[in-house]
This record gives structure tokens, C-alpha cells and sequence, in this order.
């Protein structure tokens, strides 16, 4: 992952699941990310089991000129990466996969734009599985919002095991990100307790 925003908001995905394969959707709290939110998106199953928007940030819906909400998530891109694209959305829905996008965006009149995309699952049961995800423009050129994305190519692409210890995150430094709950909060930087699911156990006992 190249842009802050990203890692940020894969790194507040990491410690919300807390070693589960992904986070409870009902988990993620929209101020504890609010200055990611423009870039992000939720994904969800619609009747045909095709993966449609469910929200996106107001920023991704300038940047692609139109409401996203509702719009099948293969439909941003060119037709011959929208089979790729549909595969890769379908891991993160149904396997847990992480997924990482390079993306060079064409708008309207024929200029063109990186972006990095996130995707990351959300557990909602096997009926509603859903994925939290990010759009991050790696450079934002003056006409960006103005000249809108209408197709994205698929310039490289990982997926990631969060399990292991990801290599492109080696080098960077910790991002900040709030704490998941007040406890936490209370506690700071300091090591007085450890985080079990949602519960904070504090070390301590009775003395002898």
C-alpha cells in the first residue's frame, strides 16, 4: 500500500477484528474514520448476487460524476477487467480475502489518474456478507471532480494475508488511529491492560 489513507484504514480493519477473518459490520463506527469516509465505500450482495454499492463517500461519488449508491461495483471498469475485477470482489465478500488494487482511472475526455483501491471484509453471515473499501487518488491533479472517471483499468494487484506480517507495510510506520473503545481511551499508550475481543483485561491481582 502506497497512500496513507489506506493503510489507515487497513490498519483500523486489523485491530477491530481483533484475529477474527474480518470485523462484525455493525462493529465499525463512522467517527472513529471520518476523515477517511469520502474515499470509502460498503459493499453488499444485491438479489442477483451481483456485489452493488451500498454507500459511498462524496468524494468517490464527485470523482466518477454520478451517485455510486446502488450501482454494480463492475461497472467502473473496462470490460475486459470487469470478469477480474468481479472475482477479486467476490473473494472479499465470500473468502475473506484482502484485496489491493493499482488502478489508472480514464475520464471523460481522456485524461488519466493513479488510484489505489482497498477492499476489506465485513462478517454479516453467510445471507449478507459485505466489504469496507477505499478509493485513494495517488495524485490529484486540478481537474479531478471536475472531469469525471468513467473507467478504471486494472494496473496491478495483490491479495493480502492480514494474518502474516504484510510486507508492504514492513517499513511504515504505525498510523494513528483511534482507539476502539473508552476503556481504550482511559488506558492510552500505556500497557495496563490487554484487549480480548471487547473487553479490556487489566493486569493485577490480590497481593499475598
Amino acid at each position: 500500500m502506497r497512500h496513507d489513507g489506506t493503510i489507515s484504514l487497513f490498519q483500523y480493519w486489523d485491530r477491530l477484528r481483533d484475529g477474527r477473518p474480518a470485523p462484525r459490520r455493525t462493529e465499525i463506527e463512522p467517527a472513529d474514520i471520518k476523515t477517511l469516509l469520502a474515499d470509502t465505500f460498503i459493499l453488499e450482495k444485491d438479489a442477483r448476487g451481483e456485489a452493488v454499492f451500498r454507500l459511498a463517500g462524496t468524494r468517490l461519488c464527485a470523482i466518477f460524476g454520478r451517485e455510486l449508491k446502488g450501482f454494480a461495483f463492475t461497472s467502473l471498469w473496462t470490460q475486459k477487467d470487469q470478469r477480474v475485477a468481479a472475482r477479486l470482489i467476490h473473494g472479499t465478500l465470500h473468502q475473506h480475502s484482502v484485496v489491493v488494487i493499482d488502478i489508472e482511472g480514464v475520464s471523460r475526455s481522456g485524461r488519466r489518474n493513479s488510484f489505489e483501491m482497498l477492499a476489506l471484509p465485513l462478517e454479516g453471515g453467510i445471507d449478507n456478507p459485505r466489504a469496507l473499501g477505499a478509493i485513494m487518488a495517488l495524485e490529484k491533479p486540478y481537474w479531478l471532480g471536475a472531469d469525471p472517471i468513467v473507467e478504471c483499468r486494472v494496473e496491478a494487484l495483490r491479495v493480502v494475508d492480514p494474518d502474516l506480517d504484510p510486507l508492504f507495510l514492513r517499513n511504515r510506520p504505525a498510523m494513528p488511529v483511534p482507539p476502539l473503545s473508552p476503556q481504550q481511551a482511559m488506558l492510552g499508550d500505556r500497557n495496563f491492560g490487554r484487549r480480548i475481543r471487547h473487553l479490556v483485561v487489566l493486569e493485577g491481582g490480590r497481593e499475598e
